[in-house]
């Protein structure tokens, strides 16, 4: 990533840090003059990933997540990495309703939401060492001749 434009941030695995992790993300997205649609499917994007790390890669035993954001002339990047048990079948866990989690709480549409609200994503996984899922987004900027 670009050091430029490039922020970190380590937290808890703990569901009270999702909330955290999405307004980060919104504020650092901010800095493009985005409008509000674009900041609230960013929101809903990261909100689905770090989720998904929370529940699904350390379950009750915790552990830690990496949110990373990079923005490049109007497009934001964001990563959302975790060190748990990974993903065995990456293309079975992004089919809607998929889930490893209790059926009765879980809906298994985290990567299809993610999908449905940013230009491309990217899931890298290796079981027992982690997942790392890349958010992408191009921006419509105001026009500055208006």
């Amino acid at each position: 990533m670009n050091t430029d434009n490039f922020m970190e941030l380590t937290f808890p695995a703990r569901s009270e840090n999702e909330s955290f992790a999405r307004v980060c993300a919104a504020a650092f997205s901010a800095r493009l003059d985005c409008t509000v649609e674009e900041i609230s499917d960013i929101k809903t994007a990261i909100s689905e990933a770090v989720t998904n790390a929370i529940v699904h890669a350390y379950g009750k035993e915790g552990g830690r997540v990496i949110l990373r954001g990079e923005i490049t002339d109007n497009r934001v990047v964001f990563e959302v990495q975790d060190f748990g048990c990974g993903i065995a079948d990456i293309a079975q866990a992004m089919q809607p309703f998929f889930s490893t989690g209790n059926s009765a709480e879980r809906s298994g549409m985290g990567f299809a939401v993610m999908q449905s609200f940013m230009d491309r994503i990217l899931v890298h996984s290796h079981p027992g060492e982690g997942t790392t899922v890349r958010l992408e987004k191009t921006l419509a900027l105001p026009d500055a001749t208006a």
